[in-house]
């Protein structure tokens, strides 16, 4: 029985969270609408991790 009031419990804090950090989130998808896309800076990353993933499976 008290397994489902700390269930309840624990459901109610993370709740009580994700309406707390909502204005912020809400403001962070706005700043990210209006700011410019940056590809190569995700993807030259990527592919470096890709490429020696790739090297070190052909070590084995």
């Amino acid at each position: 029985m008290e397994s489902t009031w700390e269930n309840l419990l624990l459901g109610l804090l993370a709740l009580l969270i994700l309406f707390w950090m909502r204005p912020g989130v809400k403001a962070a998808i706005e700043r990210s609408k209006n700011s410019p896309s940056d590809w190569s800076g995700v993807i030259v990353p990527l592919l470096a991790v890709a490429m020696f993933v790739l090297f070190l499976i052909a070590m084995v």
